[in-house]
């Protein structure tokens, strides 16, 4: 038999082109492979993206960007800190609900009295002719009256000191109190006038020093309102 590859006529087989293409061919020798590796066995499942790309498209809804955030101070500034209101405005308004109930209670006992005085002394010209007992109900009547009005200027005034930083609220307070200090001066007095025209009467200067502790909260009140705090929180421009 003769050789096969000794016969001129017979083809030749073509050269050997190695193993099947499955896998990325190696880089060369000492160089390394640069990019995202290459997939030759078709494109990557729906949905999904190639290696080392990155979505298109912008960040869901709703969810921060990574990354640091702009450096300095919010735009707003810090917050501003909070002013509290003074004690002494605060113990001022308080003592002026006090004195207001105390005056109101005192006010229908004055006008009860003076009603109830006009119509038993009618008749009684040993103590007082009928023409001066008529005329101590009335001073009793408006004084209950006046008493009244001076309730409500102490409640507005309580109210506005709290509520509002204004002079007006100031002013308002502290002429509420005034009122009340002239008013216990007045009972003080006219008490000591009107028992001692009694005959025998005793006491009339315990009833005048129990008129006069009407006078000690809005005394209290008003050195409160004269401090500087006081005065200062209602002077002074709000922030």
């Amino acid at each position: 038999m003769s050789d096969p590859w000794s016969d001129p006529d017979r083809p030749a087989a073509p050269p050997y082109a190695g193993p099947p293409r499955t896998a990325p061919q190696p880089p060369p020798y000492g160089q390394p492979q640069y990019g995202p590796p290459q997939q030759p066995w078709g494109q990557p499942p729906y949905g999904q993206q190639p290696w080392g790309q990155p979505p298109y498209g912008q960040p869901p809804y709703g969810q921060p960007q990574w990354g640091p955030g702009p450096y300095g101070p919010p735009p707003w500034g810090p917050p501003r800190p909070v002013e509290r209101t003074p004690g002494q405005v605060i113990g001022a308004a308080v003592l002026a609900f006090v004195q207001a109930v105390v005056v109101l209670i005192a006010s229908l006992y004055v006008w009860f009295f003076a009603s109830i005085a006009d119509i038993a002394s009618s008749g009684r010209p040993d103590v007082y002719t009928s023409e001066t007992a008529r005329r101590l109900a009335t001073e009793g009547t408006v004084l209950a009256v006046v008493q009244l009005v001076s309730v409500l200027l102490l409640v507005a005034g309580g109210v506005m000191a709290l509520n509002r930083r204004t002079p007006t609220g100031y002013r308002l307070l502290a002429g509420a109190h005034v009122v009340q200090v002239v008013l216990a001066l007045y009972w003080a007095g006219r008490l000591l006038d009107v028992l001692g025209d009694l005959p025998r009467a005793d006491g009339e200067g315990s009833l005048a020093a129990f008129a006069l502790f009407f006078m000690v909260g809005p005394a209290v009140s008003l050195g409160l309102l004269l401090s500087g705090a006081a005065r200062r929180w209602f002077t002074a421009p709000p922030p």
